[in-house]
């Protein structure tokens, strides 16, 4: 056991300078470690709350996604009845669907089969199992069709919304230009966004929790009189930017709209008088259906609409054949900065509300950072005193593996870009006092098998090789409770369970060869006739 071969050796003194390198950019400047990130040096990541930022937390509005479903089930229902020459009355939505009643009696077994193709069977299945449910449930009342949203189909377009949001999000908050941001799932309809070192939560909110749905729309002809008019069919009203108060009445048809998912490009701009506007661009899809709407509608005018508002109404004066447009709506700088962010980044496929946010501030971070600093520094002069008065010379050695744990440990952090927290803090805490605890082990097998009457050789090879199974099994077990911890957990949680994980494996490294090679030197060196314990 206490014989180690030269490539062993070479091993961990080689393990060990290279968590040294690892850890050098921790004590650098800022222009030097952005030299170092070159060579994919980097130092550790600091979490929210020891260097302050923004912190926000999202939801998906549900009832906002049942109403965009169901605005276009009333559209589609419409489509497929017409295109079937079924006739019906009294399209009506509620909060869970769609019911439309078919007039002539004879039509209804055609137009079950017509509105069943609307049921939109949908992958329900975790990790691609094949798992599919229907987003709608049909069901009949004499000659009312009823078409209901499912609950499984409901959770299925959540997890689908959720699972573009988060790119979309990581999109607009890359191009913000945030370092080290966090954006996360949390739950099932939840994500959370992290972005520290920033203090103005309030653009954070604009861009990252817009919706950005843009439609270009043609304008009714026929438009409000007085408030609280209905709009005729196929025509929508929405509110002006410019003018809250007032309604306008733009068509809903699809033969009248051009939306912005064929965007390729916008950019910040000024227009001829100065001022700030949004240029676009569309892919070629997108420009033959904005060249078509143009060109066959000459003379009138059409709405740039932006998430069911208004932006302007301008006149088609000629056909737009290039693909490319501005939209103007008396905005700021900032404002049309924001705007382009999130129209590049794309729409987000359902409206997400703020259910929680919090800033902390740097003052705040340095503070975290300094009572986790002394924390842990008593920690560690705590444990060093503990082992050399219970331990005298192997206490020594204990505390040489104690600090070459915890190098290891902040350079694996470092190297792999982990973040640490307050949390994370007190599991470098914590592992300090696991880290000596397996050398207790390993000390007292020792110290009794020399009660025992063996030899010092045999005393150390038995106490190691005993002491094996037990550590094994008390680090194993906690590590599986980390990994649960990190599975279930959120935020400051994991960075606690990284932290302890990490350090439970450093830990076995060194308690097993870092230790076992300091007690081989010596004892290969001083030769010595007892053990001292």
């Amino acid at each position: 056991m206490l014989h180690f071969p030269r490539w062993k050796t070479l091993s961990i003194i080689a393990t060990l300078l290279v968590s040294l390198i690892l850890i050098v950019p921790n004590f650098l400047s800022k222009e030097q470690q952005d030299v170092l990130k070159g060579y994919g040096l980097r130092p550790v990541t600091l979490g929210l709350d020891l260097q302050g930022g923004s912190n926000v937390l999202l939801e998906v509005d549900q009832k906002d996604l049942r109403d965009k479903l169901s605005q276009q089930l009333v559209g589609d229902i419409r489509s497929t009845l017409r295109e079937a020459k079924i006739g019906y009355s009294g399209i009506s939505r509620n909060d869970n669907g769609v019911s439309v009643r078919i007039t002539k009696p004879e039509d209804l077994e055609r137009a079950r089969t017509q509105l069943a193709t609307l049921q939109q069977p949908l992958e329900t299945g975790m990790l691609g199992s094949g798992v599919q449910a229907n987003l709608l449930d049909l069901a009949q009342n004499d000659q009312q069709f009823s078409l209901t949203f499912s609950q499984a189909g409901i959770d299925a377009k959540i997890a689908s919304a959720i699972s573009q949001s988060l790119k979309i999000i990581e999109s607009r908050v890359n191009a913000l230009g945030t370092a080290e941001p966090t954006i996360q799932q949390q739950g099932k309809d939840r994500i959370v966004v992290q972005l520290p070192g920033v203090q103005n939560p309030q653009q954070v909110k604009s861009v990252i929790g817009r919706t950005a749905k843009l439609t270009f729309q043609l304008v009714c002809e026929s438009q409000p009189t007085a408030p609280g008019q209905n709009p005729p069919a196929e025509c929508d009203s929405l509110t002006v930017k410019e003018t809250p108060d007032q309604k306008m009445w733009v068509q809903t048809s699809t033969r009248a709209t051009v939306d912005g998912a064929d965007l390729v490009d916008a950019r910040p701009a000024f227009d001829q008088q100065n001022q700030p506007v949004v240029s676009f661009r569309f892919n070629t899809r997108g420009a033959e259906r904005f060249a078509k709407l143009t060109t066959e509608n000459v003379g009138r005018p059409f709405a740039i609409i932006l998430d069911s508002e208004v932006v302007s109404a301008p006149n088609i004066n000629e056909p737009i054949i290039g693909g490319a447009g501005q939209i103007s709506g008396n905005f700021t700088t900032q404002e049309a900065s924001d705007l382009a962010i999130v129209l590049r980044s794309g729409a987000l496929p359902a409206k997400l509300t703020i259910v929680e946010e919090r800033t902390v501030g740097p003052s705040l971070g340095s503070d975290s950072i300094r009572a986790g600093l002394i924390a842990s520094l008593i920690g560690l002069l705590g444990v060093l005193v503990f082992m050399i008065v219970a331990y005298g010379l192997f206490g020594v050695f204990a505390n040489l593996a104690l600090i070459a744990n915890l190098v290891m440990l902040m350079g694996l952090m470092s190297f792999f870009g982990f973040t640490l927290t307050l949390p994370g803090i007190a599991g470098i805490v914590l592992t300090m006092g696991m880290a000596v605890d397996s050398n207790v082990l390993i000390f007292e097998r020792i110290r009794e098998e020399w009660r025992n009457g063996r030899s010092v050789l045999s005393s150390l090879e038995t106490g190691f090789k005993a002491a094996l199974g037990t550590i094994v099994d008390s680090n194993v077990t906690t590590l599986i409770a980390a990994a649960v911890l990190f599975g279930v957990g959120s935020g400051p949680v994991r960075g606690f369970a990284v932290t302890l994980s990490i350090g439970i494996i450093t830990t076995m490294f060194t308690a097993f060869t870092l230790t076992q090679l300091i007690v081989a030197v010596w004892y290969s060196t001083r030769r010595p006739k007892e053990v001292p314990l």
